[in-house]
């Protein structure tokens, strides 16, 4: 019985061997012959053959075109938003340029101020008299500031004026180019007295000067401390102008004022005790102030 199975699974063995051969022997024998086209199928292709070339290049080029599409989109998003920043920063720069002129004149008004040693306010013009040519000016400090009336309102540069109207939130002051405000101011370096008062075109002038006064052109103006308004000191401006006049013994003396009045943005006022101004002073000026706006 044992030797039957031995002798069957060597028959399955040789079969098994025998097919591999055969198959292997198949492969190898086996053609691929080539087909010929028919006249047909050549002509299909020369027709297809175009359109397909055509349809893969114009694939190419709407791809080409979708994508530059999307770049250019997002290139023109990215511009307009670093041009939004642009704009930004040099806005932000701009502000910060102009606090730091504004902090600069500030510290140079407080600077010139100590030496005169009174308490002071610093404060903003918000508005002129713009039809009589900045003879009135309001700025943005009243009463509840402790802004009292005939307090003198100057600059670093010089004098400005004096408050001559309060407010509760405002004050107008009355500058020296108005001929209402009277300076008494003297030559700095000859100590000629006289009396500076506006005229006209932003300019002043310097009255009741004896034509024998050795003033000369280019000389410097400074309040002299009486009139009980003023201050000892405080620049006025500076003589452009002498004419002698026809008739008298005085001089008729041109004045322009140390302060540009149409750069004025701060000034300073300094605190005055408060005083009782009669209806008949000349320095009240209230018919100046229509055409505040």
């Amino acid at each position: 019985m044992r030797r039957i199975i031995t002798e069957s699974s060597k028959v399955k063995i040789i079969n098994n061997l025998l097919v591999i051969i055969l198959a292997t022997y198949g492969l190898s024998q086996k053609r691929f012959d080539l087909e010929e086209m028919t006249l047909f199928q050549r002509l299909v292709i020369e027709v297809v053959s175009p359109v397909q070339k055509g349809i893969m290049a114009s694939r190419s080029e709407i791809l080409n075109v979708v994508d530059n599409y999307f770049m250019i989109v997002n290139t023109s998003k990215e511009n307009e938003f670093l041009k939004n920043k642009i704009e930004r920063l040099e806005h932000d720069l701009f502000i910060m340029e102009e606090t730091r002129r504004e902090n600069l004149r500030l510290k140079q008004m407080l600077s010139y101020s100590e030496e005169l040693g009174s308490e002071k306010i610093l404060a903003q013009v918000i508005g002129w008299d713009s039809a009589n040519q900045f003879k009135v000016l309001r700025l943005n400090r009243g009463s509840k500031d402790g802004i009292t009336l005939m307090s003198p309102v100057i600059t670093n540069s010089g004098l400005v004026g004096y408050i001559y109207r309060v407010g509760y939130n405002y004050s107008d002051v009355l500058t020296i180019l108005d001929p209402n405000n009277r300076v008494d101011a003297i030559v700095e370096r000859t100590r000629t007295h006289g009396i500076v008062e506006g005229v006209f075109n932003y300019m002043c002038s310097l009255k009741y000067v004896s034509r024998t006064e050795p003033i000369e052109l280019g000389d410097r103006l400074i309040t002299a401390g009486v009139g009980g308004i003023y201050p000892k000191g405080v620049k006025v401006g500076m003589i452009t102008n002498i004419e002698q006049e026809s008739s008298g013994m005085t001089l008729s003396v041109e004045v322009t004022p140390s302060v540009d009045f149409h750069k004025l943005e701060e000034v300073i006022i300094l605190l005055a005790k408060p005083q009782v101004i009669s209806s008949n002073n000349p320095t009240s000026a209230t018919d100046n102030t229509k055409g505040v706006k």
